[in-house]
């Protein structure tokens, strides 16, 4: 029988205050997922990284770059008072699910912009903080059995859920995973600890091409559509803003009146890239500050660095524009 997993018997935990905030560790995109029962996989959610931060009766949502984003989340923060703790703090995905349980980033987006509070889920995949123990030197196998025993307590019908995995057959899970449609898979070494930056003990793969981009301008519309034609978007290479295409399909009406009133506020006389790029038909283009964040799905990089056939999937509200690159697998 397998020895139960408790705090008193965690190798590599250690006594700490509970701090306000911990950088979230990250993924590295990689062409497929990793072989060898040394790995577990977990499905990629499609909405906003959050750490669930407990504090006796106070509970905070903090997004990946720092931001407090509680107030947008009622449902869970009152949901995550049922933790039979004291203070943890708890990494995840809020997400909304739709029809088929399969998280949707245009339904959260359309959730949070709407005030749709009911229909959030917390999908909760490790713990690095519980009652005054720092958990970032256990293993990640041991964060979870741990993890999964507080979820042991909340009931079926909460919007908490505990996110679960298989051990090996990374391959297989990530082709049936492609096949029921969710974005990806994301890989990690059973062994491991939680670091704060990005690693290769932690490997995500996508079933198709998606990332976020700068949004550097946008055109006007040809066709008489309410306003914008398209998006303009770069993403950073060596401290530098490069052009990366435009992108003019996946808005609905609305969502083109609505952003057109946030690019307005953000205007600026001049491109923000390191050089103009050579398209012809940035000839009339309006520019703005580079702030704003835009997750679009393509099929390609072209030779040129840009990509071809994108679709606006949405803004990304909780990442800062100066971190986003260019997304190529390992």
């Amino acid at each position: 029988m397998a020895k139960r997993i408790t705090v008193e018997n965690l190798a590599g935990a250690r006594k700490s205050a509970l701090p306000k905030f911990i950088a979230p560790q990250l993924a590295t995109l990689v062409k497929a997922p990793p072989s060898g029962d040394e790995w577990v996989h977990e499905l990629k959610f499609d909405g906003y990284r959050m750490l669930c931060r407990l504090d006796g009766g106070e509970v905070r949502f903090w997004s990946r770059n720092g931001k407090d984003w509680t107030s947008k989340f009622p449902n869970l923060s009152a949901a995550a008072r049922a933790f039979p703790v004291k203070t943890a703090i708890i990494d995840g995905e809020v997400v909304v699910l739709d029809r088929d349980g399969r998280s949707n980033f245009q339904r959260l987006q359309h959730a949070i912009g709407s005030g749709g509070a009911a229909s959030f889920c917390f999908q909760a995949f490790d713990l690095m903080y519980l009652d005054g123990l720092d958990l970032s030197r256990v293993t990640l196998e041991d964060r979870k059995r741990l993890l999964r025993t507080l979820f042991s307590s909340i009931p079926v019908s909460s919007p908490l859920r505990y996110s679960d995995h298989i051990e090996g057959n990374g391959a297989l899970f990530f082709q049936h995973a492609c096949q029921t449609g969710v974005e990806g898979i994301v890989s990690k070494l059973r062994t491991s600890h939680y670091d704060s930056a990005r690693s290769r003990s932690w490997l995500k793969v996508k079933c198709s091409k998606r990332q976020e981009f700068v949004i550097v301008g946008y055109t006007d519309s040809s066709k008489g559509l309410p306003g914008f034609g398209a998006l303009i978007l770069g993403v950073y290479e060596e401290g530098q803003l490069i052009y990366a295409g435009r992108v003019g399909t996946g808005f609905s009406i609305k969502q083109r009146i609505e952003l057109k009133h946030r690019l307005d506020q953000i205007a600026r006389e001049t491109s923000a890239f390191s050089s103009l790029p050579k398209d012809p038909g940035l000839r009339e283009a309006h520019w703005l500050e580079p702030t704003l964040v835009a997750e679009v799905s393509f099929i390609e990089w072209t030779s040129d660095g840009s990509i071809r056939h994108p679709s606006f999937q949405g803004l990304r509200e909780d990442k800062l524009a100066r971190d986003v690159r260019r997304e190529l697998p390992d």
